[in-house]
């Protein structure tokens, strides 16, 4: 059985979420952030190279993530990204608003409200 499809806008609004906390403790390049992503989520979260790239480009753009690219022997450049300090800011605030959205819609899907 296929996990269930994510509205695409609710995944739009907290792919920044998802990012920002994966790179919070230590950097991390495109493709491994992809791969956690949809391996936290037990496939149920996917993010193909066509939206992932661009927006962790958006994100450097935005001061929020530093980039860097990195070339170790035998291994392919990658660019490895780091979280800002506006960066933690950022994400503290899209924590606080993804608590307050989880919170609202547990108060009323819940079965006792029903």
């Amino acid at each position: 059985m296929n996990p269930p499809a994510f509205d695409r806008e609710l995944k739009k609004g907290s792919t920044e979420l998802l990012i920002l906390t994966l790179v919070e403790r230590r950097p991390r390049h495109g493709y491994e952030i992809s791969k956690l992503i949809e391996g936290r989520s037990e496939g149920v979260l996917r993010l193909n190279v066509a939206s992932l790239y661009p927006l962790l480009y958006r994100l450097e753009k935005r001061g929020f993530l530093e980039g860097r690219w990195v070339e170790k022997a035998g291994q392919r450049r990658r660019r490895y990204y780091r979280i800002t300090p506006a960066g933690r800011k950022r994400l503290q605030e899209r924590r606080g608003t993804w608590r307050a959205f989880v919170d609202a819609m547990r108060r009323i899907t819940e079965l006792e409200h029903a």
